[in-house]
């Protein structure tokens, strides 16, 4: 079945900068394939965080990181109708450790429910060090909203999910979309796309760099002290590339809505560091959720549980709130 593109679509996809947008689509949510028998009116399904699907996951290369390692995306893909929402998952480690499958549970848990799940590798700071994950991440954010109809994903609203380092890295690629710094890697299939995002979710996200370093010192966390200085080099970069310095510095910023998970036992990123750093976002004007899951420690949602369900439904949800306000 096809079906020629609207007038707003085809805005749509000249907006997004894709090369050589296709003008015909094929696919058809199963309601819209019975209205087309039918003769009735032709609607796109609203995204239901209730919803299940069965999924196709594949892998594609991402890009290679400067090691020369080849970075890999692993896409979750909803089998049904859509267009589905589409949402870019960065992994946690330290900026040392981990790959695409670090957040495995999750991305399954909400691609699921019918959005496109890419979990992307980053460059791990004994290759290169800050910024070169975030570079990473703002170019799979422009990587993926030129990509995402390959996998019948819709990138119009386009949201981030990061874990632990890969919260940090999530929270100045929305602070800071066009950021110089960060939008270093090229992207020549589609050079008018760019980095921003429309919402970021994060559970356990290293929002004042410092603070989670002189907790490394307290605690006498030997291999944690020694991942912030692989990463941040030179060491002035741990400020500058600091989420919590960035609004205590009032600099100018992109704030899209944020969420924040946080377990309320975590001694690695302390809850109050969370609750000041959501107090300066809400007070720059930005709209921020926190949440403190009590018992849970820092990587809670690695273990099935109630508290992991509650954070599944709880990024679900928060992913249907902001598809709905910017319809």
């Amino acid at each position: 079945m096809e079906r020629r593109l609207g007038r707003r679509e085809l805005l749509k996809a000249a907006a997004l900068g894709v090369v050589g947008a296709p003008l015909v689509s094929t696919l058809w949510s199963a309601p819209a394939q019975a209205n087309r028998a039918t003769g009735g009116p032709m609607t796109k399904t609203a995204y239901d965080p209730a919803a299940k699907f069965e999924l196709k996951v594949s892998e594609v290369e991402f890009r290679r990181a400067v090691s020369g390692r080849t970075l890999l995306a692993r896409i979750y893909q909803p089998q049904g109708g859509g267009p589905f929402p589409t949402l870019l998952d960065l992994h946690g480690g330290a900026w040392n450790n981990k790959d695409r499958f670090a957040n495995e549970p999750m991305d399954r848990a909400v691609a699921a429910s019918g959005v496109v799940v890419v979990a992307v590798d980053l460059t791990l700071a004994p290759e290169a060090p800050y910024p070169a994950s975030v570079q990473d991440g703002n170019y799979g954010v422009r990587w993926l909203k030129a990509r995402a109809a390959e996998w019948n994903g819709d990138a119009a609203n386009l949201g981030v999910l990061g874990s632990s380092s890969g919260g940090h890295v999530a929270e100045l690629l929305g602070l800071r979309p066009r950021d110089a710094r960060y939008n270093a890697i090229p992207f020549p299939a589609a050079p008018n796309v760019d980095a921003t995002v429309a919402y970021v979710a994060t559970r356990s996200p290293i929002s004042d760099t410092f603070a989670r370093y002189q907790q490394a010192e307290k605690m006498r966390r030997e291999g944690m002290i020694k991942n912030n200085k692989t990463y941040f080099q030179p060491w002035d970069t741990i400020q500058e590339g600091n989420p919590q310095a960035i609004l205590d510095r009032r600099e100018a910023v992109t704030l899209p809505p944020l969420l924040i998970m946080q377990g309320a036992l975590d001694d690695n990123v302390l809850p109050a560091v969370q609750e000041k750093f959501a107090a300066s976002y809400r007070a720059a004007g930005g709209d921020c959720q926190l949440h403190v899951f009590e018992g849970c420690e820092h990587e809670w949602v690695a273990k099935p549980g109630p508290q992991t369900d509650r954070a599944h439904d709880m990024v679900r949800a928060f992913i249907a709130r902001n598809l709905a306000r910017r319809a």
